[in-house]
């Protein structure tokens, strides 16, 4: 009896310490989509494009945090365009921070970027310029509410 105990601990003691091994070390996600979810998201691949967006924004900001857009010019690359935002910034303001966010990261050569009822940032395409797709691609201002529409 003493035997078959040995040997069944010792069998046990053995898978115990493979399946440690394997086991992956604390704090280590184990979902590689875990770790991308941390990650700003991307733009969609199936963009739409069109010469004019509209992007509204609703509430005020109730923590700091940024606010990331995606502009792809038809046939170009995305470019990002971040926007930092501190807590307690009006929507009329975060519109306004927007607004010179794009004409600073993307310039106003190729677009023509308005405001329109204190909340809302209009951004039409100049003559010449391609089509383009824009999308919010991610934001970490709580107490916000960001909307890109195709004009």
């Amino acid at each position: 009896m003493n035997a078959s105990r040995i040997v069944l601990t010792a069998i046990a003691l053995h898978f115990a310490t493979v399946a440690l091994a394997q086991a992956p070390e604390t704090g280590t996600p184990t979902d590689p989509s875990a770790s991308a979810a941390a990650a700003p998201a991307a733009p969609a691949k199936n963009l739409r494009y069109t010469d004019d967006y509209r992007i509204s924004v609703d509430e005020d900001a109730e923590s700091d945090g940024e606010i990331v857009f995606g502009l792809t010019p038809k046939g170009g690359t995305t470019q990002e365009v971040k926007v930092a935002i501190k807590k307690g910034t009006s929507e009329n303001n975060v519109a306004g921070e927007i607004k010179k966010a794009f004409a600073a990261q993307i310039g106003t050569k190729d677009y023509n970027i308005e405001m329109e009822d204190g909340e809302n940032v209009i951004i039409e395409r100049s003559m010449g310029a391609k089509d383009y797709s824009l999308v919010l691609a991610s934001s970490t201002v709580k107490g916000i509410t960001v909307k890109v529409h195709r004009d």
